[in-house]
């Protein structure tokens, strides 16, 4: 055994291993040592620092770095993976999604979404951050699973599980930015440069940068090849501070590419961008980045508009007429004209003759779009049932690839709120503070607020499993999986394309056009005649017109 570190600020480093002291030797900008044990640590100027590079961190960020290796017996040698094309994503969170909060219970809700007709899982950060509960957008030491979910080995059991039931999975990771209590990295060398809005920024592109890059480069190919996941969803990568030639996502997209023929299966990676730019996810080989897809805010939030009527904050430009017609053809709203959220033109134009439409997400609720919102409130809470089956007729019928957030399929009435543990009592009063006087500017009252730091916000936020086959979040659930499994019986649905997609709309009645298939949408209140041809799906009670808040899928005869 032998323990390393790159470390080029310290004078000396010592390795504690097991509760005794070993001499490191230096080797250029690397510490090294040969001694041999199980839990150990770094000690700089007489303090202990776990592992940046660790794996397993059993008694917190804070703590000792445990000894993992790479020995899990998998099963799945026969899984060859999914290419992203035609996929339909889930987006969970493994400490609300079951009760318990942890991978192994997690694999027992596995098969609601094969049966959903789930092809993706998404799973949002599982990396280690302070503390038992939270979103995982905080982590301090990105290689090493969260040991209150389960820790690495339970990740395992969790991919492995999906594999076998023909799922792949998509983990959400976060290089823009590391969280504020435990990140250590810099006592060992020059990990950070500056600041963003969450915190401490990586040294991308300054000097004693190429190490820093390095160590963004084999975490993310670490998640693929030792943990088996499929693709990775990153982060804010706007706030990603790289003005080198080549940038790290490009790096990532070679690198990742290279693993991918090596492996025999294809690797995703999804941009979460706000740059409103499909460079991220233009082939290299026409100036790109060569990224497989990015989500698309611009289409939830004039989905969202014209589904609640909100225009506060930045959705106020989507309240334009014609806004969820010119986003679903064009992809972003903001393409090079005025916005007035960020008080600047913003975005530019997609070529949709060259850009297929599934190399961006889709979707009518996500983590942020919710847990931002101060009481975590999901659409759920604010429109009807029947709109919630429009927004997911738009969704699933589209010709992007479509993203469900967890319990949207049957209309969950938990509402999905931020919350943090953070053990230092002055950081957790500094989060509860923040959190409830920016909202407060947004015009809500901070008692409105949930506190992020009790439990109680925690347990608000778990699914309740038992509400499923329930009234109308029954009729919700049926309504999902017949669009998923329609979507898939007719290719055009699935069509990305989107020189070929054409989208009408006559106040508030919608039709995309998808080949022979249109889907109609009725968002208004008034009913609305049916274009004739044979009725495939619809959620409305009169199958010769469409009433209002609901839709309907026609094949041409």
């Amino acid at each position: 055994m032998s323990f390393s570190v790159w470390a080029p600020a310290p004078e000396s480093v010592h390795v504690r291993v097991d509760g005794v002291d070993h001499e490191m030797k230096r080797d250029g900008d690397w510490w090294l040592s040969d001694a041999e044990g199980t839990d150990y640590a770094f000690v700089i100027e007489g303090k202990a620092y776990p592992d940046p590079r660790s794996l397993w961190q059993p008694a917190g960020v804070h703590e000792a770095s445990r000894v993992y290796r790479h020995d899990f017996e998998w099963t799945d040698g026969a899984w060859t993976g999914r290419p992203l094309q035609g996929g339909v994503i889930y987006e969970l969170h493994i400490g609300t999604f079951t009760p318990e909060g942890t991978f192994d219970a997690a694999i027992g809700r596995l098969d609601h979404l094969v049966d959903l007709g789930i092809t993706f899982v998404e799973v949002m950060p599982v990396n280690s951050f302070d503390g038992v509960e939270g979103w995982g957008y905080d982590g301090v030491l990105w290689g090493a699973v969260h040991e209150p979910y389960g820790g690495p080995d339970g990740f395992k059991r969790f991919v492995d599980a999906c594999h076998a039931r023909g799922l792949a999975v998509l983990l959400d990771v976060v290089y823009n930015h590391l969280g504020p209590s435990g990140a250590y990295l810099d006592k060992f060398g020059p990990y950070f440069a500056g600041r963003n809005d969450w915190g401490p920024g990586l040294n991308l592109d300054g000097p004693g940068s190429d190490e820093v890059r390095r160590y963004v480069l084999d975490n993310a190919l670490q998640w693929l090849r030792d943990f088996h996941v499929d693709g990775l969803r990153l982060d804010a990568v706007h706030a990603l501070a790289d003005q080198r030639a080549v940038h790290v996502l490009e790096e990532m997209a070679v690198e990742v590419d290279a693993l991918s023929a090596s492996l025999g299966r294809p690797l995703t990676l999804i941009a979460e961008s706000d740059l409103n730019d499909a460079k991220l996810v233009t082939a290299r080989e026409g100036g790109g980045y060569g990224l497989q897809a990015q989500w698309s805010d611009d289409l939830h939030h004039a989905l969202h508009v014209a589904l609640t009527g909100e225009t506060f904050g930045y959705y106020e430009d989507f309240a334009a007429p014609g806004a969820l017609k010119n986003t679903l053809e064009e992809v972003f709203f903001h393409a090079g004209t005025w916005s007035s959220f960020r008080e600047k033109h913003h975005g530019k134009p997609v070529d949709t003759a060259l850009i297929p439409g599934y190399r961006f997400l889709a979707y009518s609720q996500n983590h942020d779009q919710i847990g931002n919102r101060a009481t975590g409130d999901r659409l759920t809470a604010s429109v009807s049932t029947g709109k919630l089956l429009c927004a997911a007729a738009i969704v699933l019928c589209s010709p992007y690839t479509p993203m469900i957030f967890m319990g949207e399929e049957w209309a969950a009435s938990t509402p999905w709120q931020f919350f943090a543990s953070f053990p230092d009592p002055g950081l957790a009063e500094a989060v509860r503070t923040g959190r409830r006087r920016e909202f407060s500017r947004h015009g809500w009252g901070e008692s409105d607020v949930p506190d992020p730091m009790s439990p109680q916000t925690v347990e608000n936020s778990r699914l309740r499993w038992d509400e499923v086959r329930e009234g109308d979040h029954g009729v919700v659930l049926d309504t999902y999986r017949a669009l998923i499994a329609l979507r898939r019986s007719r290719p055009e649905l699935a069509d990305p394309r989107l020189d070929r997609f054409v989208v009408e709309q006559d106040g508030e009645c919608l039709v995309l056009h998808r080949g022979t298939t249109r889907v109609v949408v009725n968002l208004g209140t008034s009913p609305v005649p049916l274009p004739q041809g044979d009725v495939l799906l619809t959620s409305s009670a009169i199958p010769s017109s469409l009433s209002p808040e609901s839709f309907a899928v026609v094949a041409s005869t």
